[in-house]
């Protein structure tokens, strides 16, 4: 008998021991954690297919189907375990045109002009199969997650054309969703008939990316397909129209002087060589150059069919938006206004900002509980508490501030006036006084902004500063620009600049030092963005525009400047220069959204 019980407790030990070593997720502060059974690599099992689409915008006659490539861990595959998949798309994947003489607009020209005919360049494909990408891998994989990519539509080893924003592109990862949800087909080739089938995904889906990338996740969303359970768009395009034009402007984004849709058209296109001729014929050359309008700038039903905004309705993912305050590439009014969308449509939603450039994701442990709640459904309680994290000036940007909100909710709108001084500066007051008369500035696209906002004195630009801060002046959220103005000719840009004065010049600068935000208009479009029309030389008109959003602590000893003036040699068109801008003083404030309302402007700046 007592053998019977050795060797039955021994059983048990064996079968208890076998159990606790079986490879399977786990969790630790809502997060989940690296299984060392998922590290290493070569044992994860890499494939990949093509998904057939609902769509074909190549011309063949046949569904485009999407190039897909999948990472898991071997026991999806051993132990029939099932996992959620984080999943990442892009048109870069195989490669980006190279640069060439002619492939961008030329923005020396007047306002209204024709613009002349661009180069076209072509994308040589690379890359090497099944790996259509590494990234995400290395972070999700060992933590229990698949991670799929794909290539978008026109790029790489995917049929089908680019389109900038069409709905292909919105259409395109849906499939790929529906095909790990069991809704649609995959095959182990472009052409043929072998299905495959994703029996080790649970139908949970996480998207993320940064950019195009980030653009994609929004774009499935709002397909409202099944199994997007959650999105992490970082730095995401959300109209192509506030991307390329501001306020009926014809403005570039910052970098990229005279890039328009056409240009990031041809520098994406990397998809099959026989097939870009149709492409082109079909989607540049007619829909895209159709509806652009470098003319009048004006928004369109071109624009409004790439604006993700119009299209929210049937989202129902989890929203965790990441932007930086000076992405002057794509500006952070893209990740706020789908935020705030979100926001009122009742979706779980959360916003991470920073002070720095173009891209930048959340923590990665914040990211990691936003994954874990909604793939995995641990109660971690991520959705709850601060919906704004802030990386504040001098943080690092894996230690932002929480608040209740973005905009923070004890901002309050100041509305600023305009006193002059002398020819071409004043200054900031919140009190009104009339009779200010006018000002005028003379357009020259010779002198830069920062050249502008250092200057004494310039008939090129007018700036108007406030006293100087005895007080830290925490600013969150959108200023805006009420001004009535004249042009001496029937166009003109109008840019804007608020920034912190005295200009730092040092090399150790940091980014937050010198603008605080910045916003461009086309007087044309006075009425609406949607309609323009020629100026009455020496006619007065008025018009009202946000500048970008921001977040910023405007520290004691400083000022806040307001600098109008036309062309921005960073941003918009450069005609000859000579426009004369007239700027009715009575007529034109700027509201500044100052935590603490009046009160504590005043006392900042009180004597």
């Amino acid at each position: 008998m007592k053998t019977y019980f050795l060797l039955f407790a021994a059983f048990l030990f064996t079968i208890s021991s076998i159990a606790q070593e079986k490879a399977e997720p786990w969790f630790k502060d809502g997060e989940a954690q690296i299984v060392p059974a998922f590290e290493n690599q070569a044992d994860w099992i890499r494939t990949d297919l093509w998904v057939e689409t609902t769509f074909d915008t190549d011309g063949d006659g046949k569904p485009d189907r999407m190039h897909v490539d999948v990472t898991r861990p071997i026991q999806t595959e051993t132990d029939g375990l099932k996992l959620p998949v984080i999943y990442e798309s892009s048109p870069y994947f195989a490669g980006v045109a190279p640069e060439t003489e002619g492939a961008f607009y030329n923005v020396y020209q007047e306002l209204g002009d024709v613009s002349d005919p661009i180069v076209h360049p072509s994308v040589t494909r690379r890359g090497e199969r099944p790996i259509i990408s590494n990234s995400q891998i290395h972070t999700w994989v060992p933590r229990g997650f698949i991670v799929v990519h794909s290539s978008s539509p026109g790029t790489g080893l995917s049929q089908g054309s680019p389109t900038v924003g069409g709905d292909n592109e919105s259409l395109a990862p849906k499939a790929v969703i529906d095909w790990l949800n069991g809704r649609a087909k995959g095959y182990t080739t472009p052409t043929g008939n072998e299905e495959v089938k994703a029996y080790w995904a649970t139908g949970k889906v996480g998207m993320t990316g940064t950019s195009y990338n980030g653009t994609i996740p929004l774009a499935a969303a709002t397909t409202g397909v099944e199994g997007l359970e959650a999105i992490i768009p970082i730095a995401p395009n959300t109209s192509y129209y506030h991307y390329y034009r501001s306020n009926g402007l014809v403005r570039s984004p910052g970098g990229y002087l005279g890039e328009d849709v056409d240009v990031l058209y041809d520098f994406i296109h990397s998809g099959d060589e026989s097939k870009r001729a149709h492409n082109n014929a079909k989607y540049r050359d007619d829909e895209i150059i159709k509806g652009i309008d470098r003319k009048t700038g004006d928004y369109n039903e071109f624009w409004a069919g790439r604006d993700y905004l119009n299209d929210m309705e049937p989202m129902t993912s989890a929203l965790f938006m990441a932007h930086g305050f000076n992405d002057w590439n794509v500006m952070p009014e893209h990740s706020f206004r789908i935020y705030k969308k979100a926001k009122e449509m009742g979706l779980p939603v959360k916003i991470y900002y920073h002070q720095k450039g173009h891209g930048g994701p959340p923590p990665l442990p914040m990211m990691n509980k936003w994954f874990t709640k909604y793939l995995f459904g641990i109660e971690n309680e991520i959705e709850n508490g601060p919906k704004a994290w802030i990386v504040r000036e001098d943080d690092d940007n894996n230690n932002p501030t929480p608040y209740a909100n973005y905009p923070n909710p004890d901002a309050e709108k100041v509305m600023l006036n305009l006193i002059a001084t002398s020819k071409n500066e004043g200054i900031l007051t919140v009190e009104k006084t009339k009779k200010q008369g006018t000002r005028t500035l003379v357009d020259d696209y010779h002198f830069s902004g920062d050249s502008l906002a250092q200057l004494a004195n310039s008939i090129h630009r007018l700036l108007f500063v406030t006293p100087v801060l005895k007080e830290d002046l925490h600013l969150s959220g959108l200023s805006k620009l009420h001004i009535k103005l004249a042009s001496s000719k029937p166009a003109a840009s109008l840019s804007v600049w608020m920034v912190s004065l005295p200009w730092n010049n040092a090399p150790d600068a940091k980014i937050t030092d010198n603008i605080i935000t910045r916003g461009w208009a086309d007087p044309q479009n006075y009425k609406s963005i949607s309609e323009s029309e020629p100026l009455q030389p020496g006619t007065f008109y008025e018009l009202s525009f946000d500048l970008q959003p921001d977040d910023q602590i405007i520290p004691a000893g400083q000022q806040i400047g307001l600098m109008i003036f036309s062309s921005d040699n960073k941003f918009t068109l450069l005609p000859k220069p000579g426009t004369i801008l007239t700027i009715d003083l009575d007529e034109t404030t700027i509201e500044i959204p100052v935590v603490g309302g009046t009160e504590v402007f005043k006392k900042a700046v009180a004597n």
